[in-house]
């Protein structure tokens, strides 16, 4: 146990600022004196939380969000099921909860946290949108499951619209983009061209998404990434993503979160290493941004994850087993909280093994018996100490959050999105000159030029269609009897007055 102590406490314990995330346990006993800790500045080398569900992750990813906001970091969390927003509230001391926080050696302090909500359709927090042409055709095309072939034609009609300042900013743009090129085939001639069926197969898929709602979240004004980065009071603002109201739309949320996370790397300076990160970004359900990606998608995931920390911000993917992530990606993560996994079939047996060839060896445990011994709220952690440098696995219990660990209330939202100084700013869309306007202005002035070239051929058409009338009008009298008396008799008064005879 002497053992154990001192390697727990080489590993885990330092003078620099860290987040304290529980206790360490050794075959059944909980050690209230050997605190488990991650180095503060290690928190912008990614991380991964993994485990069965059910198993503790959401509170874990809620405990490293309110030790952030408590050293003045921001963090920005996806609540997938609406029980992340209770980190607004201050949580309540249940029997259950005190006694858990009790035989870990600690005390129960309840605290809200200074907490911002955003929605991609609007109900649940602040709206949240995005330009088509900051999305970029990558994952747009993640979002509509196109093929490789409908992929390449999407990145065409970009590239079309970008050399021809043509905006993309919400769908009908897109749309209207689409159709345009369809009839006039031969402005594509340089970018290798298009047939019909994708067209109508890509417009297709723009309807089905609108239908979903999703149109509301393509559009002006687009989120600013520095309004994600505020400190209130000393506290981080912890930014909820609530998307409970877009569940059956995950790769939308999938695909919305790496596109968040693209504007900061394209966004932001280099920092550099830091004491402490700038934002943490919690990506939960990360294994819907993998799923049928291509591998356009999964290299720039890639890159990005790699990157990224240099710009100052943290990236933690949230997953039920490590082989949802890929393993270029995976290999950039060196935060480690795996939690219980729970092997009741084939494949589970093998996620097992994938999950504990992700640690390192351990002195004191078996790691693939650990892990499906696990009880709720409890993990093995391997993190990097404060000289980036893998620690040895631990099994611990994971500290209470301080804040509710509940939903909260529809009233709750609005109350929010009331006192939010950022809901007004982008509460009202904007609707600015796109690509709609400009190719709608465009066919409507080779409409009018069409009509006036047609306006043009058909007047001598028409001169002579009335002279011919008039001729045959003419004819038509003077066929009768009457019609003859009365042509003489017009035509002898002609003549008179042409002439001076008419009599005076």
């Amino acid at each position: 146990m002497a053992d154990f102590a001192t390697s727990v406490r080489n590993s885990y314990q330092w003078d620099a600022p860290s987040l304290d995330i529980g206790n360490a346990v050794l075959d059944g006993k909980l050690f209230t004196d050997l605190p488990v800790r991650i180095p503060l500045a290690m928190m912008n080398r990614h991380g991964l939380i993994a485990g069965s569900t059910g198993t503790g992750k959401s509170r874990t990813l809620q405990l490293l969000a309110e030790g952030l906001s408590r050293n003045g970091v921001p963090s920005l969390v996806a609540d997938i099921k609406g029980d992340l927003a209770g980190l607004s509230q201050p949580g309540e001391a249940s029997p259950k909860i005190l006694e858990r926080v009790k035989a870990m050696g600690r005390e129960f302090k309840p605290e809200a946290f200074p907490t911002e909500f955003y929605s991609l359709t609007g109900a649940r927090g602040t709206q949240i949108r995005a330009t088509v042409t900051s999305f970029g055709p990558v994952l747009l095309g993640k979002v509509l499951e196109l093929t490789d072939t409908q992929q390449s034609v999407l990145s065409m009609v970009f590239k079309y619209c970008d050399d021809h300042r043509l905006p993309l900013l919400d769908f009908k743009d897109l749309r209207d983009a689409l159709l345009y090129l369809k009839d006039h085939k031969n402005e594509l001639e340089q970018y290798g061209g298009m047939s019909p069926a994708t067209v109508g197969v890509l417009v297709r898929k723009l309807v089905e998404l609108e239908q979903q709602g999703a149109q509301t979240f393509f559009g002006e004004p687009e989120l600013d990434i520095n309004d994600l980065m505020r400190v209130q009071d000393g506290k981080g603002v912890i930014n909820v993503i609530s998307l409970a109201d877009v569940q059956d739309k995950p790769r939308l949320y999938s695909t919305f979160m790496m596109w968040l996370l693209g504007q900061f790397y394209f966004g932001l300076p280099e920092a550099g290493d830091l004491d402490k990160p700038k934002l943490v970004f919690f990506f939960d359900e990360a294994h819907q941004l993998f799923e049928d990606a291509s591998s356009a998608l999964v290299e720039h995931i890639e890159q990005v994850a790699r990157l990224i920390r240099s710009k100052g911000i943290g990236v933690f993917f949230i997953t039920q087993t490590p082989k949802d992530i890929d393993n270029d990606v995976l290999a950039q993560l060196g935060n480690r909280v795996q939690h219980a996994v729970r092997a009741f079939t084939p494949q589970d047996a093998k996620d097992l093994k994938s999950s504990a060839s992700t640690f390192p060896p351990s002195s004191f445990y078996k790691v693939e018996q650990t892990l499906t011994s696990l009880g709720i709220g409890e993990a093995l952690v391997s993190v990097l100490n404060p000289k980036g440098i893998p620690t040895e696995a631990v099994h611990l219990r994971v500290a209470t959050p301080s804040s509710s660990m509940g939903t909260i209330e529809q009233s709750d939202y609005d109350a929010a999105r009331r006192g939010s100084r950022l809901a007004s700013k982008y509460a009202t869309a904007i609707d600015r000159e796109s690509a709609h306007e400009i190719l709608s202005g465009k066919l409507a002035r080779a409409a009018e030029v069409r009509a006036d070239e047609e306006e043009t051929r058909a007047r001598p058409a028409r001169a002579t269609g009335r002279a011919r009338k008039e001729k045959t009008v003419l004819e038509t009298v003077m066929g009768s009897s009457v019609g003859r008396q009365a042509a003489r008799t017009v035509t002898q008064q002609v003549i008179r007055g042409l002439f001076g005879l008419l009599k005076r």
